[in-house]
């Protein structure tokens, strides 16, 4: 096994496909073709052979760094003669809408909770932290959904502090996607997992400077390593088309859903609509926030026209 040739300068190693899968050859894959069908998104193709290849070493990887983070939690206390409790290892995953992040995140999940070391692990994303719609709305910002600006971002590092500060129980609003809004009265309770993978488009945003001169908090400092989930643009919008078709056809038809409307649209009405959605909110969001935010992470899933992830970039330090 082989690393690709990378210039000195760049601060990743990236690993082709094969070479990749060849480091947890020894490691059986704990997971079915119906686990699989269960954990995967509408419109993200993903198979078996996809996840004993990709996710199944990087499930290894993560386990390995989860385990160090608790060993040198143990050890620091027996030093300091410290008994505080030991915190939840955080991962952050970061990409595009229709990247397939979210069925990133429910792999990993099920594959490190199968790892001895790591038996709990919980899933946090990020859409119980938008605004509700109204509020929303009287922001002026229902247009920019999914901005950075959309989430209530004090709520959410007020979370993520507790969780690292070792709080039993934490409490996440929850988000409804067939209503498209936050559940008012609904909560994801986290209560420390060894594991906590928190999923979203921009949880990897660089601190920026208050004006005071100091930088200010951001979530990625609560983040033990990160994972950004890339694909050329245009295979991203096409991913988002055929998305919203299948769900046109599915879940639209739901009259509770919020986007019922949309279910009774032609086929030539409907690809016109998703495509204006893609080129005024979700092209942008992605170009001006997300894409600037992928050079931050530990490592790089870049994924091929077909869904297939091609190359792994995993930083060197």
């Amino acid at each position: 096994m082989s690393t690709t040739s990378q210039p000195v300068e760049s601060p990743y190693l990236a690993f082709e496909r094969g070479d990749w899968g060849e480091l947890a050859s020894s490691t059986p894959l704990p997971l079915t073709a119906q686990d699989i069908a269960r954990i995967k998104g509408i419109g993200d193709e993903i198979s078996l052979a996809e996840v004993d290849a990709i996710y199944r070493p990087l499930s290894g990887l993560l386990n390995l760094h989860a385990h160090a983070s608790h060993y040198l939690h143990d050890v620091r206390g027996m030093f300091l003669r410290d008994s505080t409790v030991r915190t939840p290892y955080v991962i952050g995953i970061a990409g595009s809408v229709a990247v397939g992040k979210s069925t990133v995140a429910r792999l990993l999940v099920e594959l490190l909770a199968r790892w001895p070391n790591t038996p709990r692990v919980q899933l946090l994303p990020t859409d119980g932290f938008l605004y509700p719609n109204a509020e929303l709305e009287r922001r002026g910002l229902s247009g920019r959904k999914g901005f950075p600006e959309s989430y209530d971002r004090a709520a959410l590092l007020r979370f993520l502090a507790k969780v690292k500060g070792g709080a039993p129980e934490v409490e996440a609003p929850s988000y409804s996607h067939l209503r498209y809004d936050i559940q008012p009265g609904r909560t994801t309770v986290v209560t420390q997992p060894d594991v906590l993978i928190v999923e979203g488009l921009n949880v990897l945003q660089a601190a920026r400077t208050d004006r005071r001169g100091a930088d200010e908090v951001v979530v990625s400092d609560f983040f033990d390593f990160s994972i950004y989930v890339d694909a050329a643009e245009s295979h991203i919008r096409r991913w988002y088309l055929d998305r919203f078709l299948a769900l046109r056809d599915t879940a639209f038809t739901n009259p509770e859903s919020y986007f019922h409307r949309y279910a009774s649209m032609s086929l030539t009405e409907a690809v016109a609509f998703a495509e204006s959605v893609w080129e005024a909110t979700n092209s942008p969001n992605l170009e001006q926030n997300i894409l600037p935010t992928r050079s931050r992470a530990s490592l790089i899933l870049r994924k091929g026209p077909d869904h297939l992830v091609e190359r792994i970039f995993l930083r060197k330090t």
